[in-house]
C-alpha cells in the first residue's frame, strides 16, 4: 500500500508543476515555462549523476544519436503539451496524452482485445469532444480548442516515440545517467524557443524561481519517487497507476487554476484511462511506465 501511495504522490508532483507552471502562461508562455523546466531539470540531473568521461567517451556515435533523439521526443513532448495545457483543460489535454501510450500497447499485441480498448478510448474521446470544437472556446468555453487538441495528440505521439527511445538508449548509457544526458540535450532546443517567447522576462526573479519549483516538481521528486518503487513494484502495476495521470492533472488543476470539468468530461476522462489500464493489465506490457518523467 505505501508503494502504491508514493506511485499516487509522484503523478499528483508531476501534474502539480504543470499546473503552477500555467500560472505564468499569460505572462511568460507555455514555452517559456517548458525551457526553464527542462534547464533546471537537467542542472539538478547532472549534478546528481555527474556522467563521467569514460562513460560519455565510450557512448560512441550511436549511442549519442540515441541520447538526442530521447532528448528531442522528450523536450517535443513537454512543449506540446504544454501549449496544449494553455488551450485546453489540463485532465482533458493529459487524457487525449496517454493515448500515446496506449496506442503503442495495443499495436504491440494486436487482438481482438486490443481491439476493444481501442474502442473504448475512443468512445471517452468522443465524449470529450461531444460539444465539438470552438478556435474560440479557450478553457472554459463550449467545445475543444482544435489546435490544443492537434496538440495534446503530437505530445501522444512524442510520448510513444519517448517509450522506444529510451530502450535504445538504455543499451547505451542506462539509468538517470542516460536520462541526464538527454535531458541536457532537449534543453538546447528548449532555451531558444523559450527565449525567442519569453525575451528578457524569462529572467525575472519570479519566474525563475517558479521554473524551479516546476523542475523539482514535475522531474526531480516524480522520478526520484519512481527510482525507489520501480525496485520493488511489478512494471505491470505501476504501469497501470500511470495510467491515472489524467485524474491527477485534473485535479491539480482544478486546485492550482481553478479549472473544473462537467460529470460527462470525467465520463470520458475516465473510459479513456479504463481503456489504458485494461491494455496495460491484459499485455502486462511496461510500455507506460516512467513514461513522461522527463
Amino acid at each position: 500500500m505505501r508503494l502504491v501511495l508514493l506511485v499516487l504522490l509522484s503523478l499528483l508532483s508531476q501534474q502539480l508543476g504543470a499546473s503552477v507552471a500555467g500560472l505564468l502562461f499569460d505572462d511568460v508562455g507555455a514555452s517559456a515555462m517548458v525551457a526553464l523546466r527542462v534547464v533546471f531539470s537537467a542542472a539538478v540531473l547532472l549534478l546528481v549523476t555527474r556522467p563521467s568521461r569514460a562513460a560519455l567517451a565510450g557512448l560512441g556515435t550511436r549511442g549519442w544519436a540515441a541520447v538526442v533523439g530521447l532528448g528531442a521526443a522528450m523536450t517535443g513532448m513537454n512543449l506540446a503539451i504544454y501549449e496544449a495545457f494553455a488551450r485546453i483543460p489540463q485532465g482533458v489535454a493529459v487524457t487525449f496524452e496517454v493515448l500515446g501510450p496506449l496506442a503503442l500497447s495495443v499495436a504491440a499485441r494486436p487482438s481482438w482485445r486490443s481491439a476493444a480498448w481501442a474502442a473504448l478510448a475512443l468512445a471517452g474521446i468522443g465524449v470529450l469532444g461531444r460539444e465539438g470544437f470552438s478556435a474560440g472556446g479557450g478553457i472554459g468555453g463550449a467545445g475543444l480548442d482544435p489546435v490544443g487538441v492537434a496538440l495534446a495528440l503530437a505530445a501522444a505521439a512524442c510520448w510513444a516515440a519517448y517509450i522506444l527511445l529510451s530502450r535504445r538508449a538504455g543499451t547505451h548509457l542506462p539509468g538517470v545517467q542516460g536520462l541526464a544526458l538527454a535531458t541536457a540535450a532537449g534543453s538546447l532546443v528548449a532555451l531558444p524557443v523559450g527565449v525567442a517567447t519569453a525575451g528578457a522576462a524569462l529572467l525575472s526573479p519570479v519566474v525563475l524561481g517558479v521554473g524551479l519549483a516546476v523542475a523539482l516538481l514535475s522531474t526531480a521528486v516524480p522520478y526520484g519517487i519512481d527510482l525507489q518503487v520501480l525496485r520493488r513494484m511489478p512494471t505491470a502495476l505501476f504501469s497501470l497507476l500511470t495510467c491515472l495521470s489524467p485524474i491527477a492533472a485534473a485535479l491539480t488543476a482544478w486546485a492550482v487554476r481553478g479549472q473544473e470539468l462537467t460529470p460527462l468530461d470525467l465520463a470520458g476522462m475516465l473510459l479513456v484511462i479504463a481503456a489504458c489500464a485494461a491494455a496495460v493489465w491484459t499485455s502486462r506490457s511496461p510500455g507506460v511506465a516512467g513514461g513522461g518523467r522527463g
